[in-house]
């Protein structure tokens, strides 16, 4: 019996390769936390700069009185796009309308023009928080989008819509007209 715990003793004693198990065992978990908080940052980044282009195209656009829908807005949208830069333009969608709100306080689109997106309706109903919702106003509504793809998709997610809207109040004029 005696042999036999000695034999236990040095087994117990013996820690050469203690250090290769433990590495081996925590090793994917490293992995997996290392990738994800990159995925988690690539998201993160994404959704910040959707939202900064959403702010900046409705900021540019209330800040003109007449604006021409063949020369200025498409540059305003094809510069705000480059924003996204490192990350590639064609997965963003730019949408700017300019939203009229009667007098009975029905809102509803009056021109829009969009980038890789598809714009409002002329005419369409569109839904305005109360807070804005003034009879006889004009508001800027600029949207973006985004169609995220998560390069190592740990958690299968797929693809995600990032999106962010924001409404701005015409700045020189009480209506911005689209020549």
């Amino acid at each position: 019996m005696r042999a036999l715990f000695k034999k236990f003793g040095a087994y117990r004693k013996a820690n050469q390769g203690v250090a290769a198990i433990e590495f081996a065992l925590t090793l994917p978990f490293l992995l997996i936390l290392c990738f994800g908080g990159v995925e988690v940052m690539d998201g993160v980044t994404l959704d910040r700069q959707v939202s900064l282009i959403a702010t900046t195209v409705g900021n540019i656009v209330a800040q003109y009185t007449t604006i021409s829908a063949s020369t200025q807005m498409p540059d305003i949208l094809n510069a705000s796009a480059q924003i996204m830069q490192p990350y590639t333009a064609s997965n963003t969608g730019i949408v700017v309308s300019l939203v009229s709100i009667n007098g009975s306080g029905q809102a509803t689109v009056t021109w829009s023009q969009a980038l890789h997106a598809t714009a409002r309706t002329t005419g369409s109903t569109v839904s305005v928080p109360s807070a804005l919702d003034t009879p006889n106003t004009n508001l800027v509504l600029s949207e973006a989008s985004y169609s995220y793809t998560p390069v190592f998709d740990f958690i299968h997610t797929g693809t995600l819509h990032l999106a962010h809207s924001i409404y701005m109040v015409p700045r020189e004029a009480t209506t911005i007209n689209l020549t």
